[in-house]
């Protein structure tokens, strides 16, 4: 700051007290900075060149300032920069205001709230701080890079309030324009400002045009009821529907709700009304517990996939609550199944499911290691009353076991578990099992394993052979494999004694399992592993299926990789090989990001298995990826391939348009597929968004610059 500016600043201090004093009832005290201040007629205050004011959080720049003491306003002339806290800026050529910089005009003026939505007016009335008029004014969130320009988008208006304290803007004679063409007309408008997070207000429509539904459009409706709870409502019409879709969330001091749903009538199954309902939630009780449910609801089968909803194949309802400590676990749940399956007799299927679970550990100083005492019970009914196929079973698993680990000098580790396992089992509607049955199993198994590390110039490797004997001893009355139909052979189950996934079925006899695992981390971020394990036992397992892999008293090779690179791709993939190296399962998923694409695939196979519900091999793959055409222009596409029936099973495309102002997408899906609830349909969708009046304005990497 030069001598004539301080200067200037130590006259204005003083000369400004009486501007300061008439200020100081209503507002911190003026400070005033100029290059010049001169004093006329001894109750003017003049201010000239590089003129700044500061009044509690406002800051006015401007060209000239002129005080009357008499009156108490301030005349600016321009350029003239208001700023009002962090979220207003104001911009005029003159204004009038009084001392406090609450009250007055301003004429060519231009106002910007959050730094994004700009506001254009022939005249500003600012009153009492709170309210701001605007007059004949273009509102747009678009960037305008030469005088005269207009904008992609605008709501010009007659009036525009902005209200500072609820930060709502309130607009008469709205007219919303698009390259400067009058779209639609309102009398009456009300928008949220950006600085709001939650506003009762329309949200983003969307236009829908399916071969079933014909051309929609849906128009949702936010409902603010308060800081911890709204509503959403969503009209979806077209001449083939008549849809509500909801949804209502509330946040509790220690929980919180969330549920969606929506009633449909439509052309599809006339005079049904159909529709859908999930809901979530969570509430945190005394002594640790937690409450939660979920619900999953659909009034056909086929309803989820003609609205675009996510679709599950069996929909669950629960009911659970938890209790987890560091050394104990309890958790009770209720379990609802409704089947979406095309061909599946509901009433045959375990419907209605109960489960409680409570593990306690120990640890004994004379004994070592660790104890765990468990109980599991579990129930399912069926609907169905006939023999067999409406089996209802109810069993209760009493569980002791002890574990203790050693590291020895030469690097070994060996892990120890002993313990035994007694299922109790109701049987009903199973004319071939008794009433009531008993089984225990005790078991014991030990691991050793020799980890090595190995670091390098480049990288860092992990070497661990892995070896597990181990036994059980199942003794007692033969139980009907109820739950443990399908059986997965992956690195998790590799040393388990059991393999099964339920309790109702258990692998008898010696084991060996062996494994082997190599990772490298490379220090430039890349990372590669790979894994093989194998089991065998002194006698093949009854209850595994063809393709499980375990099947016999060799089980198939399992073969797991990752590799992970530092410049965006990454490989994941599973495979179950038999002696003879023909592959029986096998996945591979993988994903690749670059600067401006971005790809990703799964690929599956799976043999024909009659005892898993396979009459034909499983062969596809699903591919999705994204290209940005240029900064503001992304297309994208999926495609799922059948390739054991040779025919497509979904295809879709995808165009976006984003800038600072707007967004646009279109969509194009195509669902091949069909059964006795569905039918093969298109789907084309259509949304355009206004950006600027919500809490979030999009990235900055979509600001167009001008050249």
């Amino acid at each position: 700051m030069g001598r004539a500016r301080i200067l200037a600043l130590c006259l204005a201090a003083c000369l400004a007290a009486p501007w300061a004093a008439s200020a100081q009832d209503s507002a911190p005290a003026a400070v005033l900075i100029a290059d010049r201040v001169s004093v006329a007629q001894g109750d003017t205050l003049i201010a000239e060149g590089n003129v700044e004011a500061f009044q509690g959080t406002q800051r006015l720049s401007a060209r000239r300032i002129t005080y009357d003491r008499k009156t108490g306003r301030l005349a600016i002339e321009g350029p003239i920069r208001l700023q009002d806290g962090s979220d207003i800026t104001i911009l005029a050529s003159a204004a009038e205001l009084d001392a406090d910089l609450q009250n007055g005009l301003l004429t060519g003026a231009r106002m910007v709230l959050d730094q994004h939505v700009q506001m254009a007016a022939l005249q500003i009335d600012r009153k009492g701080g709170r309210y701001t008029q605007l007059y004949k004014t273009s509102v747009t969130s678009c960037r305008i890079c030469a005088e005269g320009e207009a904008p992609l988008w605008q709501i010009r208006a007659r009036r525009v309030i902005h209200d500072r304290e609820e930060k709502q803007l309130y607009f008469d004679d709205a007219q919303l324009r698009v390259l400067d063409v009058p779209i639609f007309y309102v009398p009456r408008l009300r928008l949220p400002d950006p600085t709001l997070d939650r506003a009762s207000g329309f949200l983003i429509p969307s236009i829908r045009t399916t071969s079933q539904l014909s051309t929609g459009v849906k128009i949702p409706y936010f409902f603010r009821l308060g800081d911890r709870r709204d509503l959403t409502l969503s009209p979806y019409l077209s001449s083939a529907t008549r849809t509500l879709d909801f949804r209502y969330r509330q946040a509790f001091e220690r929980g919180r709700i969330d549920v969606e749903g929506g009633i449909t009538d439509d052309d599809i199954r006339p005079g049904e009304t159909r529709g859908y309902l999930w809901g979530a939630g969570a509430f945190a009780l005394r002594s640790g517990f937690v409450f939660s449910f979920d619900v999953e609801w659909a009034s056909d089968d086929g309803y989820l996939l003609d609205y675009g909803h996510p679709y599950e194949d069996r929909l669950d309802s629960e009911l659970a609550l938890t209790r987890v400590t560091r050394d104990s676990f309890m958790r009770a749940a209720y379990v609802h199944i409704e089947s979406q399956r095309a061909g599946e007799v509901e009433a045959e299927l375990p419907t209605s499911v109960a489960d409680l679970a409570y593990e306690r550990r120990f640890f004994p100083a004379g004994l070592g290691g660790e104890v765990r005492l468990g109980v599991v019970a579990h129930t399912h009914v069926r609907d169905s009353d006939a023999d067999v196929l409406g089996r209802d079973v109810t069993r209760t698993s009493l569980e002791l076991g002890w574990l203790r680990s050693w590291t020895f000098s030469s690097g070994i580790r060996a892990d120890w578990r002993m313990g035994v396992d007694t299922d109790l089992f109701r049987i009903r509607q199973d004319s071939a099992f008794a009433d009531s049955l008993n089984r225990s199993t005790p078991y014991a198994a030990l691991t050793l394993g020799l980890p090595m590390t190995r670091s390098t110039a480049g990288a860092t490797h992990f070497i661990q052979p892995i070896v597990q004997i181990g036994w059980t001893d199942v003794t007692g009355d033969a139980v009907p494999n109820d739950e443990s139909g399908r059986v997965e052979f992956d690195q998790g189950n590799l040393l388990a004694l059991s393999r099964f996934p339920e309790r109702d079925a258990r692998e008898d006899g010696v084991a060996l399992a062996y494994g082997f695992t190599w990772t490298r981390h490379a220090h430039d971020g890349g990372h590669v592993s790979l894994s093989f394990g194998q089991v065998i036992r002194d006698s093949a397992q009854p209850g595994f299926s063809a393709t499980s892999g375990l099947g016999g008293d060799i089980s198939d090779l399992l073969l797991a990789g990752q590799i992970s690179t530092d410049f965006g791709l990454d490989l994941t993939g599973r495979a179950i090989l038999n002696d003879s190296f023909d592959v029986s399962k096998a996945e591979l998923r993988g994903a690749w990001t670059g600067r401006r694409t971005t790809l990703g695939g799964t690929y599956v196979w799976l043999e024909a298995d009659p005892a898993e519900g396979r009459a034909q091999a499983v062969s596809e793959f699903y591919l999705d990826g994204a290209y940005d055409l240029t900064p503001y222009w992304t297309a994208s596409a999926n495609w799922r391939y059948d390739v054991a029936d040779t025919r497509a099973a979904t295809a879709g495309l995808g165009l976006t348009y984003r800038n600072e102002c707007v967004e646009v997408d279109l969509s194009l899906n195509r669902r091949y597929t069909s059964s006795t609830s569905v039918e093969p349909s298109t789907d084309f969708g259509f949304t355009i968004a206004l950006k600027g009046f919500s809490a979030s304005n999009g990235k900055e990497r979509y600001v167009r610059s001008c050249s």
